[in-house]
């Protein structure tokens, strides 16, 4: 008989939409693949449909806070089913960006100078020299990211906001120029580099992750062997020292610009990395031959618990 799937969807995060999207295109797959799938739109009665529905593997398509920060996953080991990507530990320190990067640079992985602060003090005064980025330290899909310019007077006044909901802590990181890159990691085996270009030259942000056009992925990057082949090796060193399973996908600045500093850094690692039709990892896995219902088929495969 073919393995019962659930495949879990949408939450409360400020990612339920992205999340509804990768679910669904994800269940799609698994259909087409001869699964037996259920969708679950996750509400906070989880481990009560999930016990009801007893399914053989738990295909996490959430995202954010509660989907990808050890929460659910936690969930999923007592009920024992066995889900996909990473386990509770690794997820918990991925989604916080600071703890995550205190290991990753524990482990000799190149990172940027930041510092955690209150949000009101960082309003308050530049905390460094300009330019540098405002991030929530638990936040995905460039929610809350402000990027403050050379040459600005002041911080980003937001952050006084009695609406802003991203967290009272923040991480202050300096910006790094350049190009931005993406890797994913497969088991223990990394995709070839995606390089985004924006059409306007702008960051990376929710918009031209989401949006159709919203960016060109160039596959494999345009690099110097040597630094093609670090960028893939500090993707797999990243996915290891924070404990990774399953697909994760490791982001970079590189600053090769003339008259840069020639920085290459890992801003994060996304262990629940989107799986939408403008997705990075499905385009990486394509290029490799991969097609998006074997994707998710190897996924479904390798679901533990314990992870």
């Amino acid at each position: 008989m073919a393995k019962h799937v659930a495949v879990l969807m949408g939450g409360w995060s400020s990612e339920r939409p992205v999340s509804l999207n990768s679910g669904k295109g994800c269940a799609d797959a698994l259909e087409a693949a001869g699964y037996r799938v259920t969708r679950v739109d996750v509400q906070r009665d989880v481990a009560e449909v999930l016990a009801q529905l007893r399914p053989d593997v738990a295909f996490n398509a959430l995202h954010g806070p509660y989907g990808e920060d050890g929460c659910i996953q936690g969930i999923l080991e007592v009920l024992g089913i066995p889900y996909t990507h990473s386990g509770v530990l690794a997820s918990a320190l991925a989604m916080n960006k600071a703890r995550a990067k205190d290991v990753m640079k524990a482990a000799g992985i190149p990172v940027a100078e930041s510092l955690l602060m209150h949000r009101l003090d960082v309003a308050k005064a530049h905390p460094m020299e300009p330019p540098y980025v405002v991030k929530p330290v638990a936040e995905g899909s460039s929610f809350g990211v402000l990027i403050v310019r050379e040459g600005a007077t002041h911080p980003p006044q937001q952050l006084f906001a009695d609406d802003w909901r991203y967290g009272e802590t923040v991480m202050v990181e300096r910006y790094v120029g350049g190009r931005e890159l993406t890797c994913g990691v497969k088991g223990d085996e990394a995709f070839d580099i995606i390089e985004l270009v924006t059409d306007d030259g702008g960051w990376y942000d929710y918009d031209a992750k989401y949006s159709d056009n919203g960016a060109k992925h160039v596959i494999p990057a345009p690099l110097l062997p040597d630094v093609y082949q670090n960028v893939r090796n500090l993707a797999v060193r990243a996915h290891r020292a924070l404990g990774c399973r399953g697909i994760s996908r490791a982001d970079f600045r590189y600053d090769d610009r003339p008259g840069g500093t020639g920085q290459l850094v890992c801003l994060e690692v996304n262990t629940q990395p989107g799986m939408t039709a403008t997705s990075l990892v499905p385009d990486m896995a394509r290029h490799a031959g991969i097609d998006f219902p074997a994707l998710v088929s190897w996924m479904v495969e390798d679901a533990s618990c314990g992870r």
